[in-house]
């Protein structure tokens, strides 16, 4: 893995142009901050060495190398799930070559179904920690010096001043967020009444099926994460209603100009 790794981090260095600190990964609620990317260079997944291909609908495949807000940035439009038959390896790969390549902070966005009765369809929450209930866990196998520890210690896997900047911005253009603590599951079925109700007992607000493996991934690497959930479908009783990959979809879209703008702004602070 290593000398793979290191293989596909030689090769994108040798065709990007800048050399960004700031990764982000492009999951529902901010595929459109891509097209506020300049100076951008984009290089398809096909074309990079090692690199898996996303088979997700909504989801594109490659990365773009830019400038947001004047920072230097380097974006995956397109992650990869465990869910579609991935290792836990493939899934985190491009995080392990984000820091390779020098990247200290990343963003990661996703689409969640929400457990916390305070919660509304649409609603932006923050993510402050997360429960990790996948079967294969990212750090498992052999662990390389040159990664990190072989038991990292994960008391502020989010960053906290990252999470207060964020509320920041959020406050001062009058957008309405939450804190809370996203579940990783496998998938890819949605949640029954009675896994939204346990998923609330053990501690969670939101649940989804990404976000998880990468934050661990690049919290053991020593990069700043944050990470924000758009709640598009809800796991409340008496709210718990039949919902489509369209419709999640449908309602992440409708909030990207707000999450982007967060976003975008939290960027420019790093």
């Amino acid at each position: 893995m290593l000398q793979k790794i290191t293989q596909t981090a030689d090769y994108l260095r040798g065709r990007m142009k800048t050399h960004p600190k700031v990764g982000i990964i492009l999951g529902t609620g901010l595929g459109n901050l891509a097209t506020q990317i300049t100076e951008r260079q984009e290089i398809p997944y096909e074309e990079i060495p090692n690199f898996p291909v996303s088979t997700v609908e909504g989801h594109s495949g490659k990365l773009i190398i830019g400038k947001l807000g004047g920072v230097d940035v380097l974006a995956m439009q397109g992650r990869f799930h465990f869910y579609e038959g991935y290792s836990m390896e493939k899934v985190t790969f491009p995080v392990r070559v984000m820091k390779f390549i020098g990247i200290e902070t990343l963003f990661v966005s996703n689409a969640s179904g929400g457990m916390n009765p305070e919660f509304e369809i649409g609603e932006l929450m923050i993510i402050t920690d997360h429960i990790n209930l996948f079967p294969e866990h990212p750090l498992r196998g052999k662990n390389y010096e040159e990664f990190g520890p072989r038991f990292p210690d994960m008391h502020e896997v989010y960053d906290r001043e990252l999470i207060r900047r964020a509320h920041e911005i959020a406050d001062k253009h009058g957008i309405r967020v939450k804190d809370g603590v996203y579940v990783g599951t496998q998938g890819p079925t949605f949640e029954t009444p009675a896994e939204y109700a346990y998923f609330r007992v053990i501690g969670g607000d939101a649940v989804g099926m990404s976000t998880v493996p990468e934050t661990i991934v690049a919290h053991h690497m020593g990069m700043r994460v944050f990470g924000m959930s758009i709640i598009t479908d809800l796991g409340v009783p008496g709210k718990i209603v039949e919902v489509s990959h369209e419709e999640v979809q449908e309602i992440g879209n409708k909030k990207q100009p707000l999450m982007t703008l967060i976003m975008t702004e939290l960027i420019k602070t790093v």
